[in-house]
């Protein structure tokens, strides 16, 4: 798992009041437990860029003081119209004991099916795992090229070792699903093997002209030249 270091401020104060003083500053209130002791602090906002505005899970090395601490952010407010950080909470991990992480999922390859036209469904993101922290990767590779069109990849299909998976067995995770171009690619295939079958029909069974049918004569007659032409000068009807 990739890591983070950032270097926070315990707070003296903890309060609303404080809090509001705190964003104002552009600062984020934040708190991490977990372990023997809680910790108030806060953070620049401009380091959550580093974590959160990010498909990757981070393990966060957090300095506080003269403590520096192995952490997973666990959760953080949004304010609801600005989508500024409000709050965040971390959790403090420990080498000899499983955590609970969300892992992101790396699709790997070109799907036969969506090659055909189809659209590859990435459904879950991220999956839930359990595992201690040296075993956590930094993501889940699956590979896709073996996928046609409605086929997926389950959380069951996965065996991972060291990893426990916490989503249902049953969860699909990637699939590839039929698009109306997929659709009309395979009309038109059906459609000319079925000419092809006919033209084939045709010359295979269909009966032959007999070799020694007859021909149409090639000295056959020819109107004469020299025939009768109405005569130029001929009566014309009498009014």
């Amino acid at each position: 798992m990739q890591t983070v270091s950032l270097s926070g401020s315990l707070r003296g104060n903890v309060g609303k009041k404080d809090a509001k003083a705190l964003r104002q500053q552009g600062l984020v209130p934040c708190v991490l437990y977990g372990g023997k002791e809680q910790f108030h602090f806060h953070l620049d906002e401009k380091d959550f860029k580093k974590i959160v505005y990010t498909p990757e899970t981070y393990l966060v090395k957090l300095k506080l003081g003269d403590n520096e601490i192995e952490s997973l952010l666990q959760d953080i407010q949004y304010h609801p119209v600005t989508d500024k950080i409000l709050h965040a909470d971390f959790m403090e991990i420990f080498t000899d004991k499983p955590v609970k992480v969300a892992i992101p999922v790396h699709p790997v390859g070109a799907s036969e099916g969506v090659l055909k036209g189809g659209s590859l469904n990435h459904i879950l993101r991220k999956l839930i795992v359990k595992a201690y922290v040296k075993d956590i990767p930094d993501g889940i590779d699956i590979d896709i090229s073996g996928l046609d069109i409605g086929d997926s990849v389950k959380i069951s299909d996965l065996n991972i070792d060291k990893l426990t998976f916490l989503d249902p067995e049953n969860r699909v995770i990637l699939s590839v699903k039929v698009t109306r171009m997929a659709v009309d690619v395979e009309e038109e295939e059906e459609e000319e093997e079925g000419v092809e079958g006919e033209e084939g029909e045709g010359v295979e069974g269909g009966e032959k002209p007999a070799e020694g049918g007859e021909k149409p004569a090639e000295g056959g007659k020819k109107p004469a030249e020299g025939g009768k032409k109405p005569a130029e000068g001929g009566e014309k009807p009498t009014k």
